[in-house]
């Protein structure tokens, strides 16, 4: 008869430092093995904590929730004390998910989270606590012979946790283990204290061995054969059955029965599939609904008086009031279905933050997702785009018929994104607010080089079979495999490789380390804690919640999406720039919400396809659509994002777009065949094709009689392609078709093209929202180029590989641009009262923020720069260091200090010098009679007569630092000095050239050469 066990000590994959156990895998193989009940431990923390529970009473396992932790010890830091602590309740719970949060908050050492024992002490209500075998407390003194030592540390656990201290013992034939286990025996015995066992799981099945020593070898970036790593585990840690466990402990039968009495007495609760919502704070005497009705209508009135002024839609004419009431029945039905699923609470938070980052100039986008779909948004300035305006679906974004959470993605600029969340963790409560943790995982082309590295293998095998796997999203190694026949070849061919192959495939998709999520942000009704533990950096920052986006939904936390979008950033810094434009030109700010979505030039512009830096246009494919598109309306913008996709370009659909709306192509609702008067107001905008997700709905609403929340349904239905889901559907519209006297096979072949392109089909409010964007940035780049293009650049400093081609832009579209100037540029790109694009600093390599600020600080105060050393002078060297200046000078940035770069150079030492001796003498209080550190030159000396010897730098030298350091040849280019001779060769600049049938002839200069193996072997060169 096999003898109950538990499993209560555990590692899964989650671990990160070890610990291979797949959470799927550990429940069905637990369930096999007729165990009732299992533990999860992982590593002071909980992130499989939800997957597993639900897993495991999926499988009719009893959960049990815990964690192995480490404890301070004051007599060797570098060797803390284990501790196992599995919660029995709900306080259990709580005081563990406080315990694990605060090692990491306040315990950190070295990427560790090391708790205080006095913490443990006093948070040990409704836990029990394993002693940690050989690694605890009291193992480390009965193995020390410390023997009273260890009998008064129990007396101090029993203290605290009085019946549920448990002496821990673990055979896995580890050194000092069978030791730790008799002495901890014979003290259990001394004492009545009860002893439970454990087998320290890190792996499934025996034979997982060297994939986890693989494992941790690549965590701890040593090679498996390494004699300085630290052998720490054995085969025997596996999920040993409880027949296994029971023959390894057959002479403490007391140990086995322990561990399943330890899991019958833990009994967590983890509330899944709730919702708890944070509160928001309302006016006294109103309840939250009322107030959430009264600030959506009050909302609704503003849009009215936007969208209709008076002057032309007078408020008793019955032109407005059909208008008033269409959206206010709207809002009215939006209204019912967000207070009957329970959500006003969470619209107002939203229109809560969003409205203090306008209130408090932090730009925010118009929309994101189907949450520009809902007029009780637009109405509470959540989203900027009016849903009836642009017929988009309410349902789409949250369907009456299938209760799910709300989820607005909210975007603000990427610079001040941070001060929304600063102000909703302030309002809410520090320990209330949070981000997320993310996950990352071992993928294919990096597991590949992280065994061979491990497994000591040559560099360029790991290097040779990474390249071999096709860069691609979501490759595997399976995949790799079947992709590519030379990787399979080589595999074959190589028994290193076959090696690395073998162990790659057992840890590819591995956890191997954590990071945060986007935009992710948790409100919690209540400290954070009573739901999931924290995580942070070892100096306190970047606190997350130890659950993933997945988890925190199924938890019920609220998750609010807080994202950086570059492009808000560009506008708001290219506006601060028209507004000072516009106030030397006498005109007040400019409104960018307000500005005409019909503007003749934007669309000018557009139709010429100059949209590079213009938000989502700017690429070569599409503009090539722009240009056989032509858009002349906002509307043929929402579809150009809808069309640019690979499903659209691939399926003919867009060649059909183009063609009806150039009347080259008759317009069918929505086919010629087989169309209905019923679709044509739904399909009109788009010329009879199905391109939005929200048309699909439409066409159900009104040809079957659907709901909208039933025809959002059927388009999830449709996007998931379920045969017996799909027969369903289909019966459904067929039936709804002949309800409304629609002959059967029109209803049929109508419903078969739904189908067909619903997997096309493109969320409408989405693109909306963001070709609105786009066309505010057309908009700002047809009417204030200069601008617009230093905002542009700006953000894309850090990477001159993009500053170098929107430079060009610049040159296109006629602005000047002014070389680097020490005397007039800052950190960012900037216009001057002239228009000329003023270069900013920040865009020189190798000088950064620092150095800027001291320069600009130092122009501020005293005026432009004489000369080098009056540079170097009035800088703080600390801030200004050789590596600094020199760059300054190769970009020519310092040119107008001195007569040539290569005098600069020259002098650039004894300038440096001469500052350090001037702030030393400052730092002594060492000052001339006029208060100097050291006297000047007379006016008229001239401070360059020393290094005026020098020879002057080659053209080659001259441009070699331009383009070194502004990654762009800015006072010529290398093949100025070959022009004569090419153009005996070539009689067109590649810029000039037309398509033509004959070959064209093209010079140019190689300034970079990468050689590689083609599959064949040769040898290319690009």
């Amino acid at each position: 008869m096999t003898v109950p066990f538990v499993h209560l000590r555990l590692h899964s994959e989650y671990s990160l430092v070890d610990g291979l156990v797949k959470l799927k895998s550990l429940v069905s193989t637990t369930a096999e093995r007729r165990m009732p009940a299992l533990a999860l431990t992982d590593e002071a923390n909980l992130f499989g904590l939800v997957k597993f529970y639900k897993a495991a009473q999926g499988a009719g396992l009893k959960p049990i929730i815990g964690s192995d932790l480490w404890l301070s010890n004051p007599h060797d830091e570098a060797h803390p004390y284990r501790i196992t602590l599995l919660a029995m309740n709900d306080v259990g719970y709580r005081n563990l998910t406080e315990l694990i949060s605060k090692g990491w908050t306040d315990g950190q050492r070295q990427g560790r989270a090391i708790l205080d024992k006095q913490w443990v002490l006093a948070q040990s209500e409704g836990l029990i606590a394993l002693s940690g075998g050989r690694e605890g407390e009291i193992g480390r003194h009965l193995l020390s012979e410390h023997e009273r030592e260890a009998r008064q540390l129990l007396e101090e656990w029993q203290q605290a946790f009085p019946d549920r201290f448990y002496l821990e013992l673990i055979r896995t034939g580890r050194p000092l283990e069978e030791a730790c286990v008799h002495a901890s025996v014979q003290l259990a015995i001394e004492t009545g204290t009860p002893v439970v066992a454990t087998n320290d799981v890190r792996f499934l099945e025996r034979e997982d061995f060297w994939a986890h020593e693989t494992r941790v070898a690549i965590g701890e970036g040593k090679a498996l054969d390494d004699p300085r790593r630290e052998r720490r585990y054995t085969e025997e840690q596996y999920l040993k059955s409880p027949d296994e466990m029971a023959a390894l402990f057959a002479d403490i039968p007391e140990a086995l029965e322990n561990s399943v009495m330890i899991a019958e007495r833990c009994s967590v609760d983890v509330r899944l599939g709730e919702i708890f919502l944070p509160e928001f704070g309302i006016p006294e005497g109103m309840t939250q609904d009322e107030f959430f009705r009264k600030v959506s209508h009050d909302g609704l009135t503003e849009r009215l008086d936007f969208l209709f002024p008076a002057e032309q839609y007078p408020r008793d004419s019955e032109a407005f009031r059909e208008i008033d009431q269409r959206y206010r029945d709207r809002l009215e039905f939006e209204l019912n279905v967000i207070i009957q699923m329970g959500f006003p609470g969470y619209f107002l938070i939203v229109m809560d933050f969003i409205q203090w980052a306008k209130d408090n100039n932090v730009p925010v986008g118009p929309g994101r997702g189907s949450g520009a779909g809902s007029l009780v948004a637009y109405a509470q300035k959540i989203t900027d785009l009016d849903p009836i305006g642009y017929d988009l679906l309410f349902e789409r974004f949250l369907n009456p018929e299938r209760v799910s959470m709300p989820d607005f993605d909210v975007d603000f600029c990427m610079e001040k994104r941070d001060k929304v969340i600063e102000y909703v963790a302030d309002r809410y409560g520090r320990n209330a607010v949070s981000q997320i943790v993310t996950f990352g995982t071992m993928a294919a082309k990096a597991v590949v080089r992280d065994v061979a590295r491990a497994q000591g293998k040559p560099y360029s095998l790991g290097d040779k079979l990474s390249k071999l796997i096709p860069f691609e999203v979501g490759m595997t190694l399976a995949k790799a495999i079947e992709q590519e026949p030379a990787l399979k070849e080589f595999i074959e061919n190589d028994e290193e490789a076959e090696e690395i192959w073998e162990m790659a495939l057992k840890l590819e998709g591995t956890t191997r380390g954590t990071g945060k999520h986007a935009g992710g942000v948790v409100i919690a009704p209540t400290k954070l804690t009573d739901f999931s533990p924290l995580l942070c950096d070892e100096d306190g920052a970047g606190l997350v919640v130890q659950f993933d986006k997945n988890d925190i939904e199924d938890a019920g936390l609220v998750k609010f999406d807080f994202l950086g979008l570059r492009t808000l950033t560009i506008i708001d810094w290219a506006l601060e720039m028209v507004d000072k434009v516009r106030d030397a030109a006498g005109q007040g700010p400019l409104n960018i919400d307000a500005i005409p979505l019909d503007d003749g030039k934007t669309f000018e512009m557009l139709k010429r396809a100059e949209t590079t830096a213009v938000f989502q246009l700017e690429s070569r494919g599409m503009k090539e659509l722009i240009k056989r598109l032509l858009p002349d309306s906002l509307d043929d913008m929402i579809a150009l994002v809808a069309l640019f996709r690979p499903g659209p370009l691939q399926s003919g659909m867009v060649d059909d777009f183009i063609n009806r709306k150039h009347g080259r192509a008759e317009v069918s609702y929505p086919h010629p065949d087989y169309q209905h008067d019923l679709l044509k107001p739904v399909l009109a905008p788009t010329y009879g094709i199905i391109l939005y997700q929200e048309q699909v709905m439409q066409i159900a609403q009104v040809m079957a009689g659907y709901t909208l929340g039933q025809a959002d349904m059927l388009r999830r239905a449709m996007g998931k392609k379920k045969p017996e889901e799909m027969a369903k559907q289909r019966s459904g519209f067929m039936e709804g078709c002949a309800a409304n006297g629609i002959d059967k096979d029109l209803a049929g072949n109508i419903f078969d093209l739904v189908e067909k392109f619903a997997g096309y089909g493109f969320n409408k409010s989405h693109s909306a929202a963001y070709a609105l964007v786009s066309y505010q940035t057309a908009w700002l780049k047809a009417h204030y180029p200069g601008p617009f293009m230093a905002a542009v650049m700006s953000t894309e400093m850090d990477n001159l590989d993009k500053v170098v081609p929107l430079i060009e832009e610049c040159r296109h579209l006629k602005l000047t641009v002014t070389p680097p100037d020490v005397n007039v540029g800052g950190y960012k790109f900037t216009v001057d009262t002239e228009g000329r694009v003023v270069y900013g600093l920040g865009a020189i390599r190798g000088v950064g923020e620092g150095p800027i600020g001291a320069i600009v600080e130092a122009r501020n105060a005293g005026g432009p720069f004489n000369d080098l050393f009056d540079f170097c002078r009035r800088i703080d060297p600390k801030r200004m260091n050789k590596r600094t200046l020199e760059a300054l000078i190769r970009s020519g940035a310092l040119d107008n200090l001195g007569p040539n770069r290569a005098v600069l150079f020259a002098a650039m030492e004894d300038a440096l010098k001469a500052a350090a001796q001037n702030h030393a003498n400052q730092n002594l209080g060492m000052m001339d009679m006029f208060g100097d550190a050291f006297v000047a030159e007379e006016e008229a000396s001239d401070v360059y007569a020393e290094y005026r010897h020098v020879r002057e730098w080659t053209d080659r030298e001259r441009l070699s630092g331009e383009k070194d350091t502004l990654g762009l040849y800015l006072t010529g280019h290398p093949i100025d000095e070959y022009e004569r001779e090419l153009k005996r060769f070539v009689s067109t600049r590649i810029s000039d050239l037309k398509p033509s049938r004959e070959p064209q002839r093209v010079a140019g200069l190689v300034v970079a050469m990468r050689t590689m193996k083609s599959k064949r072997g040769d040898t290319m060169a690009f």
